[in-house]
């Protein structure tokens, strides 16, 4: 390939643990890929860094106040841009956006890269679980196309690829390594540190992420997405599952990343050493396969798997989670926005980690009935649920 005909690529949340990723698993192809766009929130220091490392054609930021510190230490001829709207054009640009942005903030990019007829490499589940009907119809927009990162839905896609031949699929199975607290009572829990919640034993993730690991959050909002991507209705976007077809097991070694089982009963999984990187090198290269392996098993040294059903009552968020999906319309985009409240609230020492179920399934039970059928019902939902859920930890002194 000449450099004119590489594919372009937006990394979007490039300073994040999944778009420092990226640029790893893009330079280990540089023949191929071309960083077309570089987009951060507020990382200013390191997103320059990039930008004078890689020398894309656009960079980024989502605070518009860092944009005239960005424009003076960037490459010249590097175009700049900021704030919302800046991030989208990114994703407008490229062949492939990578969407790692944390939260629902990278709702905006997963609607750009989508309705202008461009693949996205999602990583960013909130958009897809807040805005689900939003979504769905930018998916069919010609030329568009979602390709999962989450390391659960890269493996279902894998799973259901190799079985095209048709779509009797019955069941899947999400894997959960547990988080850090798993085997623990929900009295066991009641005391549960910033630092312990933060110490994943299989995955190096972001703070948010990891804490929504740690309560199971994260596994609960990765059933929802699950529903969204392969669920209802059967079609051209779905396989006609239920939510419960989709079920949680718990894996504590992190190597099997998800299974789907078929009508005969035959269950097809995937395995890898625990690694973004594999399922972004994915994410770019589908329907063809990353050249560089990323996780690859050592057979001999790889022990036991273990499975186990995850503890409902020691870990409510994921139950919720089940809930808000069964709601429909906006009430996921009301749990998935109060998790973040909580969340931000437990990293700042104001909540204990035991709370967050509890503003969680609170806010969730003022869920107003929104269907979630335009974007801006999602974000008015959005911002509904952030008020109750801060209302609540006013009230309770945090």
């Amino acid at each position: 390939m000449t450099s004119d005909d590489r594919t372009s690529v937006a990394v979007v949340g490039s300073t994040g643990s999944i778009g420092t990723q990226t640029l790893d698993v893009i330079a280990a192809d540089p023949d191929r890929y071309r960083i077309d766009s570089l987009a951060a929130g507020r990382s200013l220091d390191q997103l320059i860094e990039q930008a004078n490392a890689v020398r894309p054609e656009l960079v980024a930021v989502g605070d518009p106040s860092l944009e005239p510190a960005l424009r003076d230490a960037v490459p010249a001829g590097t175009e700049v841009a900021s704030g919302e709207e800046g991030l989208a054009e990114c994703a407008r640009r490229a062949d492939i956006t990578v969407n790692g942005v944390v939260g629902f903030a990278g709702l905006p990019v997963t609607l750009a890269a989508l309705e202008s007829g461009k693949r996205l490499a999602l990583a960013n589940k909130e958009s897809l679980i807040s805005a689900g009907p939003v979504v769905q119809a930018a998916r069919r927009t010609p030329g568009a196309e979602l390709v999962p990162v989450d390391s659960e839905h890269a493996a279902i896609h894998q799973c259901l690829r190799a079985n095209d031949v048709d779509r009797r699929v019955s069941r899947i199975q999400v894997t959960a390594s547990g988080g850090p607290f798993r085997g623990r009572s929900r009295d066991e829990l009641a005391s549960v540190t910033i630092e312990e919640a933060l110490a994943h034993p299989t995955w190096a993730m972001g703070p948010k992420i990891t804490i929504d690991s740690s309560t199971l959050m994260n596994k609960g909002l990765e059933v929802i997405e699950a529903n969204e991507l392969f669920g209802a209705p059967a079609g051209d976007l779905g396989y006609g599952l239920t939510l419960d077809d989709i079920e949680v097991v718990v894996h504590p070694q992190s190597i099997v990343h998800s299974m789907v089982t078929y009508s005969d009963g035959s269950t097809i999984a995937q395995l890898s050493m625990p690694t973004m990187m594999l399922p972004i090198g994915y994410a770019l290269a589908y329907p063809d396969r990353f050249p560089v392996a990323y996780g690859t098993i050592d057979w001999a040294t790889v022990g036991r798997l273990d499975f186990e059903a995850p503890d409902l009552e020691a870990f409510p968020c994921l139950a919720l989670a089940y809930q808000a999906a069964e709601m429909g319309g906006t009430a996921p985009a009301w749990l998935s926005a109060a998790n973040e409240v909580a969340v931000e609230a437990f990293l700042k020492g104001g909540l204990a980690w035991a709370d967050i179920s509890g503003i969680n399934s609170e806010t969730l039970e003022k869920h107003d009935g929104g269907t979630g059928l335009t974007l801006q019902g999602v974000l008015e939902g959005d911002q509904q649920a952030r008020h109750h859920a801060t209302e609540l930890l006013r009230r309770a002194g945090s």
